[in-house]
């Protein structure tokens, strides 16, 4: 076995599954909310969904450490525009913040991010900036080591004109699929839906997102599915 994967002082990586979805209307972030450091779990219900604005979301892959910076950087670039504007940062100009801070420092920044928002100009948008700081605006983006396992199933699942229901349900049945196949993503679910009504954050306990195939249910105790041996008697 490599022993690097049994260093419990290795950095913090979000092995993880992000996900944003456009609908007719807004946007849903989902992000699981498993961290690890190496083989181990160092923390199971971390949120990866991070507010940049009152009104756009960031979720977080790769290098908790680099997504964590880079998203403090970029809120208090977002603060200091919102000032001299006088008005909200657009989702663009957010997603742009974080696009130039990735790309600038891409030797050094192991993280992955999905920026998603509502403004008054162009409404939800989604953008993608993955390792190396490319800029990319989606209807939908998945990111994170569970992404591996959803590329086809959202080529069949999403479709243009979503309602917000709809969307929401194949945020949370996505991340629980991710998390049924990929050992990095675990624990919860957590969203985030971003309309012209505002945010609303939701959270999903695992035991209560959908089983996937082989998947064994969640139980209180080993001792609920070991059936118990009856003792021996005692012989003298």
């Amino acid at each position: 076995m490599d022993k690097s994967l049994l260093d419990v002082e290795q950095p913090h990586s979000m092995g993880t599954t992000i996900i944003g979805v456009t609908y007719n209307g807004g946007v849903v972030l989902g992000a699981d909310s498993r961290t690890s450091t190496g083989m181990y779990v160092a923390n199971r219900a971390s949120d990866k969904i991070t507010q940049l604005t009152d009104n756009v979301y960031v979720c977080r892959s790769g290098s908790a450490a680099d997504s964590q910076v880079v998203s403090d950087y970029v809120r208090y670039f977002l603060h200091q525009h919102t000032i001299q504007l006088g008005q909200p940062a657009t989702v663009k100009v957010a997603a742009s913040l974080i696009r130039q801070l990735s790309y600038n420092n891409k030797a050094m920044l192991q993280t992955g991010m999905i920026v998603g928002g509502w403004d008054k100009y162009e409404g939800g948008k989604i953008y993608g900036v993955p390792l190396g700081g490319t800029l990319l605006e989606q209807p939908f983006a998945i990111g994170g080591s569970g992404s591996s396992y959803l590329y086809g199933f959202f080529d069949q699942a999403w479709r243009e004109g979503m309602s917000q229901e709809e969307a929401e349900k194949l945020v949370v049945t996505a991340v629980s699929l991710a998390i049924a196949r990929d050992g990095a993503s675990g624990g919860v679910v957590r969203t985030v839906t971003i309309n012209k009504d505002g945010v609303k954050r939701k959270f999903y306990p695992g035991d209560t997102l959908p089983l996937w195939h082989e998947e064994i249910e969640a139980v209180n105790s080993l001792l609920d599915v070991v059936p118990a041996a009856s003792p021996e008697p005692m012989v003298s």
